[in-house]
């Protein structure tokens, strides 16, 4: 009989058993990261000001997902120009993600999941504003498993709205994932210009 394993009960310790999922920390894996960034245009620079504002406004409280989604995502994707074509952003995507000889199936849905045609470009897990990303990560790469194409890397974020996260996750039969640094509206400036300026880069990954 199959078992169903909820993802959000998944932790990195299941994927490894499971998948073989390993992390690497090679130099030049994730580059995506970090080189080439588009510049942002002042105007961009002035709507993610207004998006730290806001946010640290309402983190007086906690932040719900559900405004995570609204006051942090919504406005970062916008400006990515995910809301515009070639891209489609779906919300609450179903997946199952069968484990080998495991008589497992894990099943979940995924927060947002972009898209070009049907390539796959990032996926993002929201949580609200108390919740680690660490708890997050095993969840997110879960989702980034059933890629329906894994001939090519996947990106994915994870983000409580104070923090962003982005992952890269490469297949094969001993896929190996690799961990941006943790992006954070509580440090000094703005950290968010650069989540911007990487996920303008995914979008340009696909389009080149």
């Amino acid at each position: 009989m199959v078992q169903t394993i909820a993802a959000r009960n998944i932790k990195l310790h299941d994927l490894r058993a499971k998948f073989g999922l390993q992390r690497t920390e090679a130099e030049g894996i994730f580059p995506e990261w970090q080189e080439n960034l588009p510049e942002l245009t002042q105007t961009e620079k002035q709507a993610i000001d207004r998006l730290r504002n806001n946010y640290l406004y309402l983190l007086e409280y906690p932040v719900l997902e559900s405004i995570v989604k609204m006051v942090v995502l919504s406005p970062l994707l916008d400006q990515a120009g995910f809301y515009a074509p070639p891209f489609r952003v779906i919300g609450e995507v179903a997946i199952m993600v069968e484990a080998e000889d495991e008589g497992e199936v894990i099943r979940g849905e995924i927060d947002i999941l972009v898209l070009q045609e049907q390539l796959w470009i990032t996926v993002i897990e929201a949580k609200n504003s108390e919740f680690s990303l660490t708890k997050a990560m095993s969840q997110g790469l879960t989702y980034m498993l059933a890629n329906p194409h894994p001939e090519q890397p996947t990106f994915g974020a994870v983000t409580n709205g104070t923090e962003f996260l982005f992952i890269k996750l490469i297949p094969g039969t001993s896929p190996q994932y690799s961990l941006s640094k943790t992006f954070s509206l509580l440090n000094p400036g703005n950290d968010y210009y650069q989540v911007l300026q990487i996920l303008k880069r995914f979008g340009e990954l696909l389009q080149a």
